[in-house]
Parts: structure tokens; C-alpha cells; sequence
């Protein structure tokens, strides 16, 4: 028996499964290919060294469409494509451990926790070797850029999508073995569980508190669309310290230890914040 709520929640048995992994596929490639650019610009700025690169978003998006054209906008994608089927795979785990816990528990947030972490699980396995190899792409492109593979110039359109995607893939292999495909899996996991964990409480929760202030004949629909969005951006707030983590464990020379980079970063940290409190002071 479901709780008492102003918004349905469709379940895995009210789902159109053949719209599910048709249409669902399609509609996050479309997606993906309009978000794409921001998770390139977002990882060149996540691994630079402070501002040596790039001063922010809107710096990064002027130099990068200058220096490499549209197409530098989208490396690694062909490669960060096949993480759509993880998006198939996280939803169906989803759906299928709702199904599974309601027989227990009638609670929707303990559902959407437990749904939610048990996906990520499932999901990242198939998205981190992903990952990995897309982001050595992403990267590639940028000036000076020395990481932990020795990229040499492809050009063609053909052979740099293709090539350099082989090269990564038998580069990883040769330095750290299988488990190169697995780099910051662990650091992925403190993130996307979390993340997981606090997106779907909070979608519902928005989702009916948003119903009890809009007009009776708003369509659901709406509804939805804000909820989403404010579930992100509060899930995204609280996780986005383990992405920079996950991304640099992934990609920067030499950081096998999760427990390191956050030391490093938190030392970073402090050394701003006492640089800044020394600004102020001396401007007392």
C-alpha cells in the first residue's frame, strides 16, 4: 500500500518498458549531446592547477572553441556514450529494488535510499572504465596538458575520435593493468551512493510540497520539472567535493589514494583561507 500523496509515483509495473529503452535512450542522447560541453569544461577545471589554464566556465568555453574548434567541445564523447546503457541499468536496479523493499516497508524515503544507493552501485561498474578513458580524451586537447598517458597527435576526424580512444584504452593497460579501468571507482561510489541517496528523497519531497502550493489543475508534468532541477542542485551541493576528488584520482599523475587528494585539497583550502583572512586584517 503506497503513502498518502499529492503526486503518483509511477512504479516499475506502471512503466511502458518498450518506450522505457527506446525513447528513454534517445531522449539522454539528446541530452547528453547538449550537456556534453559543460562536463568537459567542468573536468579541465576540476584537474587544472588552480587558475593555470583557464580563470572560470565562460573563460574556458571562449578558449577551448578558439584553440580546438566545435569538435574540442565534444571529445570523448563517442567513448562517454556508452554510459547511456548504465543510465538503463540504473533506473531498471532502481525501479526493481523499490519493487523488492516494498514488501517490507511502506516508506518512501527508505525505498529511494536504499533503491537509489543499490543502483549507483550497479551503474558506476559500468561507467567508471568509461569514465577513465573519456576524460584522458577530454583532456587531450589541451595546450600544454602533461598527464599520466603520453598522447601523441592524431589528426582526421576518424582516426582522433577512434585512434586516440585505442591509444588511451592500450596505454591504461600497459601502465596500471585491468584495474587502470577502475580509478577512482571507489571515490565514484562516495559519490554517486550519496548522491543517489539524496536526489530521490528530495525529488519527492519538493515534488509535494511544490503540489501543495500550485494550483489543482497545474499538470503534473511541471510539477516534475521543477522538483528535478531542485533535487539536483541540492544532491550536487552536497557530493560535488567527491567528484573534484573522483575526477582527480582518475585523471592527475601519481594519485592512486583517495585519502591523499583529500588531505591535499583540505590543505589547499586552509592555505586560501588563511591568505584571505590576512587580506582582510591587514586591510583593518
Amino acid at each position: 500500500m503506497q503513502e498518502e500523496r499529492n503526486i503518483r509515483i509511477i512504479e516499475w509495473e506502471d512503466m511502458d518498458k518498450k518506450k522505457f529503452y527506446s525513447v528513454g535512450l534517445l531522449m539522454a542522447l539528446t541530452i547528453r549531446l547538449g550537456v556534453y560541453p559543460i562536463v568537459l569544461i567542468r573536468t579541465r577545471l576540476q584537474v587544472q592547477k588552480g587558475r593555470s589554464h583557464y580563470k572560470g566556465t565562460s573563460d574556458a568555453f571562449s578558449k577551448i572553441l578558439k584553440s580546438e574548434g566545435i569538435r574540442g567541445l565534444y571529445r570523448g564523447f563517442l567513448v562517454n556514450s556508452f554510459t547511456l546503457i548504465s543510465g538503463q541499468s540504473y533506473v531498471t536496479t532502481y525501479e526493481l529494488v523499490r519493487m523488492y523493499i516494498s514488501r517490507y516497508s511502506d516508506n518512501n524515503a527508505i525505498k529511494s535510499i536504499v533503491a537509489g544507493g543499490s543502483a549507483s552501485i550497479v551503474a558506476q561498474s559500468f561507467v567508471v572504465p568509461c569514465d577513465v578513458i573519456s576524460q584522458h580524451l577530454m583532456m587531450a586537447g589541451q595546450k600544454g596538458y602533461r598527464g599520466r598517458l603520453e598522447m601523441s597527435q592524431i589528426t582526421g576526424t576518424t582516426r582522433q575520435n577512434f585512434g586516440q580512444a585505442k591509444e588511451v584504452i592500450v596505454n591504461i593497460f600497459k601502465i596500471d593493468g585491468p584495474r587502470g579501468f577502475y580509478r577512482g571507482y571507489l571515490a565514484a561510489l562516495l559519490m554517486y551512493i550519496p548522491h543517489s541517496a539524496v536526489w530521490w528523497p528530495s525529488y519527492h519531497f519538493f515534488a509535494e510540497q511544490i503540489s501543495k502550493w500550485t494550483p489543482s489543475e497545474w499538470p503534473h508534468l511541471i510539477i516534475q520539472g521543477i522538483a528535478g532541477p531542485m533535487a539536483a542542485i541540492t544532491a550536487s551541493t552536497v557530493t560535488n567535493p567527491m567528484d573534484v576528488i573522483k575526477t582527480r584520482v582518475q585523471e592527475v599523475i601519481r594519485v592512486w589514494n583517495i585519502i591523499e587528494e583529500v588531505i591535499r585539497l583540505w590543505k589547499k583550502f586552509k592555505s586560501i583561507h588563511w591568505q584571505q583572512r590576512g587580506r582582510m586584517r591587514s586591510n583593518v
